[in-house]
């Protein structure tokens, strides 16, 4: 694709980046056939080839309209359209590019949306307010809206959490969210690694990887809770208290993996992010070690019909970080029969902070999605990120939970913690 970007942009590190992406893409339309809004909305500038039309026109110096930018903002950021690409082009990146410039040359939002954005990065990034406000969802759950009700999940309890016991010991990301949605996940993946011989470990002080806002076109913000996580990290892998840190929310994996070239304008930072991004490790790559260890460990049912599960598996993990199959090989191992699931690369429309800025779309992401799930009549939903499972659980009645919790269930002494 030939590019004329305009001054404003042009000898920027973000118009270096862009023009390179862009002459990348050779208007095939591949990417249209797996984009989840295009087949919903069937409209050009509700898909990759449409969106990319409209960041090279407003990086050559187009006017910008509200238009435009709802069209950027319709994007689940799923990267199911990088997965289908030819060309291998970066289109996350150039989104992330884009949504930025067009916060500034776009018509200002309107306050109400201005305050619905600022509450979501302010409120879910940080974990104390988070849990607080959960808890009384929870408590408030008949007086909420449907819509908000559909996304607190059903409380339970943390389990019981092996004290570090073995010479190899990592530590593992508690974020934001998921301490007040999933309590038992992290203690579920110690249990598991316990038994093959790794401690896991928590910090206390991690806090949020950076998406929330960085997807919320605060990308400073973004950087800021990134530096304050490699922060937090760095003293304790260079004291060799541990050898990685592990992450058990694919969407927080995906995120965590770009830092080096988040901080690629700052030196050092960039250098910190290189030392610390190079131990950090999707869960489901440390357990796929011990596939063997686990299968002779786990104890599965004497009921079949108990075994059934579909797996959605979460565009964070399929398209981000190009781990296809390995789950689905560990939940085989354990014993679980894994149900067809049609469509299986599409978004379940949860995407972050999207279910609540683009409601309608999302929700019919998710109805489809619980329809592909469900149609061969499992028994529970396993997933591998906290907002898919959420997203998901609040509109069915089986149980939708973490692949690594569904693991820990085969455990002989599960039920004692």
């Amino acid at each position: 694709m030939q590019t004329q970007l305009a001054d404003f942009v042009r000898d920027t590190p973000d118009g270096a980046e862009a023009e390179a992406i862009l002459r990348k893409c050779v208007h095939c339309g591949f990417c249209t056939a797996t984009c989840p809004t295009y087949q919903l909305l069937g409209d050009e500038l509700d898909g990759p080839r449409g969106r990319i039309y409209l960041i090279k026109q407003m990086l050559e110096g187009a006017a910008v309209s509200e238009r435009t930018q709802l069209h950027l903002d319709r994007c689940l950021s799923c990267r199911a359209c990088e997965t289908t690409c030819p060309s291998g082009v970066e289109y996350g990146r150039l989104l992330d590019i884009g949504r930025k410039w067009a916060e500034d040359l776009a018509p200002p939002r309107s306050a109400l949306a201005q305050a619905r954005r600022w509450a979501l990065a302010n409120l879910v990034a940080r974990p104390a307010l988070f849990a607080a406000a959960y808890l009384v969802g929870r408590r408030l759950a008949p007086m909420l809206p449907g819509s908000l009700v559909g996304k607190i999940v059903p409380a339970t309890p943390r389990g019981h959490w092996p004290a570090p016991r073995h010479a190899r010991k990592c530590m593992v990301l508690r974020g934001c969210a998921q301490p007040a949605m999933l309590p038992d996940l992290n203690a579920a993946a110690a249990r598991l690694l316990d038994r093959v011989g790794v401690s896991l470990i928590e910090l206390r002080n991690d806090g949020c990887c950076g998406a929330l806002r960085y997807h919320l076109n605060d990308q400073d913000g973004g950087r800021g809770d990134a530096a304050r996580l490699l922060s937090a990290w760095l003293p304790v892998l260079e004291r060799g208290e541990v050898e990685g840190i592990v992450v058990t929310a694919s969407g927080c994996s995906s995120f965590i993996g770009e830092y080096s070239h988040l901080f690629r304008d700052d030196a050092p930072m960039q250098e910190t992010a290189a030392k610390v991004v190079g131990v950090v490790r999707d869960v489901s790559e440390l357990i796929a070690q011990y596939s063997s260890e686990l299968a002779a460990v786990l104890r599965p049912p004497s009921s079949q019909r108990a075994m059934r599960l579909a797996f959605q598996s979460p565009c964070s993990l399929q398209h981000s970080l190009r781990i296809q199959g390995v789950v689905e090989r560990l939940l085989k191992t354990a014993g679980y029969e894994l149900v067809p699931v049609a469509d299986a690369h599409l978004c379940c429309g949860s995407a972050g902070a999207y279910s609540v800025l683009q409601p309608e779309i999302s929700a019919q992401l998710r109805d489809n999605k619980l329809a592909a799930l469900t149609a061969a009549d499992p028994v529970g939903i396993a997933s591998a990120n906290v907002g898919c499972i959420a997203h998901l659980g609040g509109r069915t009645r089986l149980p939708v939970r973490h692949w690594v919790e569904w693991l820990a269930d085969l455990l002989p002494d599960h039920s004692a913690g």
